[in-house]
């Protein structure tokens, strides 16, 4: 049966980053370490198998991280929303120390993976988040069968990916990175995902960073 080969690929660091701030959905653009990241990802990449494809979230900080491996591959970076963070609503734009200060029981339930709970003010709860991905992953991959595509996105797009590959549950703690440009490799068929190999940032050499 025919599959379709995927990296999925987290975006470059950014400031808020740094400063574990949340961004959401916010446009927040790669710092210097994040454009180095990037060009250092499209290096390595150009040495392997090359894409037929390269599709990225639309927020700057992904798309920017996308657009340096597309030109490195003569490709051009194809926005989707469906590839965007989860939306944080009320969260977005706070340090997390002070989600937990302003907002004390949503952060609780933030905390603890409640798959039904949404942040205020139009945040998306975790089942809402899971569908989005799903249905976006299987849109980009069936177009692509028997090819090799890249997706760049989010911490927490990464993160359900995860999830969907290992079949494990949305509340289930997270025992695997998230690092800014670390290469993951999915194989989908119409049946399935598949995990192949996550977290590789030999690119990086040891200036790598897992935040959320």
């Amino acid at each position: 049966m025919q599959a379709t080969r995927i990296l999925a690929i987290r975006h470059g660091e950014t400031a808020w980053n740094v400063d574990t701030r949340i961004q959401g959905h916010l446009d927040i653009p790669l710092n210097a370490k994040g454009l180095w990241q990037a060009e250092q990802l499209a290096k390595t990449l150009a040495t392997q198998d090359p894409l037929h494809a390269v599709y990225s979230s639309d927020l700057q900080r992904a798309h920017q991280t996308a657009t340096a491996v597309a030109v490195q591959q003569g490709l051009e970076a194809i926005s989707h929303r469906g590839l965007r963070e989860r939306g944080f609503g009320a969260f977005e734009g706070k340090t997390f120390a002070e989600i937990e200060q302003d907002l004390p029981e949503d952060s609780l339930k933030w905390r603890k993976r409640d798959p039904h709970w949404a942040p205020p003010h139009g945040g998306e709860s975790l089942v809402m988040l899971e569908q989005r991905i799903r249905q976006t992953l299987d849109e980009l991959a069936a177009k692509h069968m028997g090819q090799h595509i890249a997706l760049f996105a989010h911490g927490g797009v990464m993160d359900i990916l995860y999830r969907i590959a290992t079949q494990q549950d949305l509340q289930a703690p997270r025992t695997w990175s998230l690092t800014n440009t670390a290469i993951n490799r999915l194989l989908w068929t119409p049946e399935s995902v598949t995990l192949v190999g996550w977290a590789d940032t030999s690119h990086l050499g040891e200036d790598s960073r897992d935040e959320y």
